[in-house]
C-alpha cells in the first residue's frame, strides 16, 4: 500500500497526455506574453506596500539586500521550474513535476499547497485592492461604507480570532468577479487585458523614478544598515534577515506561469524566457523604486499603508497629480495579480483532474470559450468567498508558506530527476547542479521556517482537509492506478 501511495507518472505517458489534454485549450501566448504575464502577476502589493514597511521596521536602506536575498531564493526555484517547464510541458506546475519525481501523494500535497498559494494570493491581493480602491473614492467625495468594505473575521496573536462591525469586502469580492469572468471567457481576452494592465503600472512605475531621481538626498541612506536594537529581526543584519521573508511575497508569481504550458505556442522555449524574463524585470524594479523611496524620505517616515504616497507627497505641491496617478497604477497593479492566480489555480485543478483526483467536470473544456470553464468559476467563486471574510494577514501569511513549499519540492524534484533520468533530453538544463536546487530547496526551508506557530497550525490544518478528500476520492479515481481498459 504504502509504494501505491507513491507511484509516479513516465514522462513519455505524461507528453502523451499533455497532446491529447491540450485539444481544447488555445496555444496562443508567445514569450512576450508569457513574460507579461510574470510582470503582472509579481508585481503589486510588494512594490507599492511591503518595501517601506518592511525598511521602516526591519532593515532600514538595508531593505535593498533584502530584496536581492528573496530574489535568490526566487532565481534559484526559477531556474528549477524553468527546467521542468521545458521538459515536461504541462499545465500542473508543481504538481505535475512532482508526480513524476515523487509520486503521486507528494503530488497531491504540492497540488493542494498550490491552491493556498494560488487561491489565497487572488484574495489576499483583491483585499489590497479594496483598500486602495476606497481610498480613490473617498478622493472623489464617494464614501464606502466601511460594513461593507472590509472583514467580518480579525485575527491578532496572543487574542486569536474575534469579529468585526464588517458584514463584508464587496470590493474584494467585484474584483475577483470581475477577473474570474475574464479567465472563463478565454485566454486571450485575459492576456491582453494583463498586458494593459502592466503597461499602466510599468508606466507609472517609470513616471515616479523620473520625477523623484532629483529629488534623491543619500544622507537617507546612511547608516545604510541600522544598528541592531538587541532584539533579532530589529535592524541590523538579522533585520534584513526578516525584511527578506517580509518582501519574499512580493515576488510571488511567477511559477503561475508553469500552469499557463498547454496554452502557449512553444513551451519549452517560452516558458523559461518567461519566467526568467519577468523575474528579472521586477527585481531590477523593485531595486530602483527602493532606492528612489528611500532616498526621498527617511525610512522611519514609511510604516504606512502608502509609502509611496509619503514619498510623492515630499516633492513638493507640484506632484500631488501623480499621487492619484499612482493610485490608479496600483489599482492595475492588484488587478492583473489577481487574474494571473485565478487562471494558475483554474489550470491547477483542470490537470488534477484529468489524473482523476478530482471530480470529472473540474477537466471539461468550454466547446464555446475554449477554457476549464467550470473549473474557473468554482476557483472564482471559492476566492470571493476568502476575500469577502478573512483579513489580508491571514491570507498573506498562508500564501507565502503554500509557495516555499512548491519551490522546496520543485528544487528537490531537480535533483531526484538529474539522479535517476540524467540522458533525458532537456531543452533548458538549471546549471550548475546539484548547488542551485540544493540551496533552493535549504533556503525556502529555512525561510518556512522563520513564519510563526499560527502559520504552520493553519497550513497544517489546510493539509488536512486535502489528505481528506485525497483518501475519500483521489485514491479510489486515480487514473494511473485504475487506468481505463481499451
Amino acid at each position: 500500500m504504502s509504494k501505491q501511495l507513491f507511484v509516479k507518472k513516465s514522462l513519455k505517458d505524461l507528453l502523451g497526455q499533455a497532446s491529447q489534454s491540450s485539444r481544447g485549450l488555445t496555444r496562443s501566448l508567445g514569450p512576450v506574453n508569457l513574460t507579461a504575464m510574470g510582470v503582472g502577476a509579481i508585481i503589486g502589493a510588494g512594490i507599492f506596500v511591503l518595501t517601506g514597511q518592511a525598511a521602516a521596521q526591519y532593515a532600514g536602506p538595508g531593505i535593498l539586500i533584502s530584496f536581492v536575498l528573496a530574489a535568490m531564493i526566487c532565481i534559484f526555484a526559477a531556474l528549477c521550474y524553468a527546467e521542468f517547464a521545458s521538459l515536461i510541458p504541462i499545465a500542473g506546475s508543481a504538481y505535475t513535476y512532482a508526480y513524476v519525481t515523487m509520486g503521486e501523494l507528494t503530488a497531491w500535497i504540492i497540488g493542494w499547497g498550490l491552491t493556498m498559494e494560488y487561491l489565497f494570493s487572488a484574495a489576499t491581493v483583491s483585499v489590497g485592492w479594496s483598500g486602495y480602491f476606497v481610498s480613490l473614492l473617498k478622493d472623489f467625495g464617494i464614501q464606502l461604507p466601511s460594513f461593507l468594505a472590509g472583514s467580518p473575521l480579525s485575527y491578532e496573536i496572543g487574542i486569536g480570532w474575534t469579529t468585526t462591525d464588517a458584514i463584508m469586502n464587496l470590493p474584494a469580492m467585484f474584483i475577483v468577479a470581475i477577473m474570474g469572468t475574464l479567465v472563463c471567457i478565454g485566454i486571450k481576452a485575459a492576456a491582453g487585458f494583463n498586458n494593459l494592465m502592466v503597461i499602466i503600472k510599468m508606466g507609472v512605475i517609470l513616471l515616479f523614478i523620473g520625477c523623484g531621481v532629483a529629488f534623491i538626498n543619500l544622507d537617507h541612506l546612511i547608516p545604510f544598515i541600522p544598528e541592531n536594537t538587541g532584539e533579532f529581526g530589529a535592524y541590523g543584519f538579522s533585520g534584513i534577515l526578516r525584511g527578506a521573508g517580509v518582501v519574499f511575497f512580493a515576488f510571488i508569481g511567477f511559477d503561475a506561469l508553469s500552469t499557463l504550458a498547454q496554452e502557449a505556442r512553444n513551451p519549452q522555449k517560452d516558458l523559461p524566457i518567461g519566467m526568467l524574463g519577468s523575474l528579472g524585470i521586477s527585481t531590477l524594479a523593485y531595486i530602483v523604486i527602493g532606492i528612489i523611496l528611500l532616498g526621498i524620505v527617511p525610512y522611519t517616515m514609511l510604516d504606512v499603508p502608502d509609502p509611496i504616497a509619503i514619498a510623492v507627497n515630499a516633492l513638493g505641491p507640484k506632484f500631488i497629480w501623480l499621487r492619484l496617478v499612482l493610485k490608479f497604477a496600483i489599482l492595475a497593479g492588484l488587478t492583473s495579480v489577481v487574474l494571473v492566480m485565478i487562471l494558475g489555480q483554474s489550470r491547477i485543478f483542470y490537470t488534477m483532474a484529468n489524473d482523476g483526483l478530482l471530480p470529472k467536470p473540474f477537466s471539461q473544456i468550454s466547446k464555446r470559450f475554449h477554457t476549464p470553464f467550470f473549473t474557473s468559476i468554482v476557483v472564482t467563486l471559492a476566492a470571493m468567498l476568502l476575500a469577502g471574510v478573512f483579513p489580508v494577514g491571514i491570507l498573506g501569511q498562508l500564501t507565502s508558506m503554500g509557495a516555499l513549499l512548491a519551490f522546496a519540492i520543485v528544487c528537490f524534484g531537480i535533483l531526484i530527476l538529474r539522479y535517476k533520468q540524467p540522458l533525458l533530453h532537456r531543452p533548458f538544463k538549471t546549471p550548475f547542479v546539484p548547488w542551485i536546487p540544493l540551496a533552493g530547496t535549504l533556503c525556502c526551508i529555512i525561510q518556512m521556517l522563520a513564519f510563526p506557530a499560527v502559520s504552520w497550525w493553519q497550513m497544517f490544518i489546510w493539509m488536512v482537509i486535502g489528505c481528506i478528500i485525497y483518501f475519500s476520492y483521489g485514491i479510489k479515481n486515480s487514473k494511473i492506478r485504475h487506468p481505463v481498459k481499451k
